[in-house]
């Protein structure tokens, strides 16, 4: 407990430098916080429909995004995982289409799919794809021997073998994949509204920009840092009762 309001009053400190700092710089290009919450305030709360049709849309690509990279990923990293021959081939592809940039591909995608929800969707699967792939992978690679004996003298069922062996042998980095790749969809999910949407945060940033609105777009940067938070501390929530039964270090507890 004492930690946390340290952690919380260090904060606050930070807080109160940048308001002074801002008064005393008097820069439009740098407002106070004071003025962001205000502005946020105004955007968000005065007029509802701001975040209806906006924040909550943005919000939900990025979680459909990320849950159908998450799906994929797990699904195909314990199958390579598991196969040597299909990792060997599968290797130069995966190496290939993993150096592409994400953003890259978003005016691929802008052609494919046009200007919509399917667009940005293909461009957040594509870039978070990647953690949850390769850490899969990984993870169904680290599977003990003496379980794969086992499980082969018992002569278990397939299925079985992959969900209550490899599963969760693979879980402590799967999950190291699902926190990032969560990040990057946060980060995807802006860009593909930069390049073609009728809505959402990203879209918004842009037009507080083109008025000259600082303390808008402002506002706006708050918000994605404030939901990566968030999302963090839910998913780390979630990590620690599912992973309930492994060990962990002294720094893992605080990550």
């Amino acid at each position: 407990m004492t930690k946390f309001f340290q952690r919380w009053a260090v904060f606050v400190g930070l807080v109160a430098v940048w308001q002074l700092a801002a008064w005393l710089a008097d820069d439009p290009y740098f407002p106070p916080p004071s003025g962001i919450v205000e502005a946020a305030w105004n955007w968000w709360v005065v007029e509802p429909e701001n975040f209806t049709d906006n924040i909550v849309p943005s919000i939900t690509r990025m979680l459909t995004g990320w849950a159908i990279a998450s799906v994929i990923g797990v699904a195909l990293g314990l199958l390579l995982g598991r196969s040597e021959r299909a990792m060997e081939y599968a290797n130069p592809l995966l190496v290939f289409l993993r150096s592409i940039p994400p953003p890259a591909l978003a005016p691929v995608f802008l052609l494919l799919f046009k200007v919509g929800t399917t667009m940005q969707l293909a461009t957040i699967i594509f870039g978070v794809i990647w953690p949850v792939l390769l850490n899969s992978v990984d993870g169904a690679r680290s599977v003990d021997v003496t379980k794969v004996d086992t499980s082969a003298v018992f002569k278990i069922p397939r299925w079985q073998w992959v969900l209550g062996v490899v599963l969760p042998a693979a879980s402590p980095k799967i999950f190291a994949g699902l926190r990032v790749s969560l990040s990057l969809s946060l980060v995807l999910m802006v860009i593909s509204e930069l390049v073609g949407t009728d809505n959402g945060i990203g879209l918004q940033l842009i037009q507080a920009q083109r008025e000259f609105d600082n303390e808008r777009m402002w506002a706006g940067i708050v918000l994605l840092g404030v939901l990566g938070y968030v999302l963090n501390t839910a998913f780390l929530a979630v990590e620690r009762r599912a992973l309930a039964w492994q060990p962990r270090s002294r720094d893992e507890q605080y990550a």
